[in-house]
């Protein structure tokens, strides 16, 4: 498929795709008139990139990342590595941080909803 298709499949730009592709992260067949062609499984390939660029990851983390994982089912596979696993472990204690710094912060918005709710007039 074209990029334009797997853009809009995605929902993802093709100026990402592009970028996701001068990183390393997707790859692409070039037809003779120098257009992209990707396989149907890019498709689960960039899904899975925007999942890691959402948690947080930078793309050289997601380049080591994705060799690891299953394209079918986004799974672990046989080349994961210790130290990669190391990696993983750190960037898992910064999203930890961030899903307990979120829950206080969702805590105060509800005490401050509720606080502006009882003021209120019936």
């Amino acid at each position: 498929m074209r990029i334009g298709e797997l853009a809009r499949r995605t929902g993802v730009s093709e100026r990402s795709l592009r970028y996701y592709g001068e990183q390393g992260l997707l790859d692409a067949e070039r037809t003779p008139g120098g257009h992209r062609e990707y396989p149907e499984r890019a498709v689960d390939r960039v899904v899975r990139i925007q999942i890691l660029f959402a948690a947080g990851l930078n793309s050289a983390t997601i380049h080591s990342v994705l060799p690891c994982m299953s394209d079918q089912d986004g799974g672990p596979n046989e080349r994961t590595t210790e130290s990669l696993a190391q990696e993983l472990k750190v960037e898992r204690e910064r999203i930890d941080r961030q899903i307990q710094d979120l829950l206080r912060t969702r805590e105060i918005l509800g005490e401050v909803i509720d606080a502006a709710e009882v003021r209120e007039p019936a």
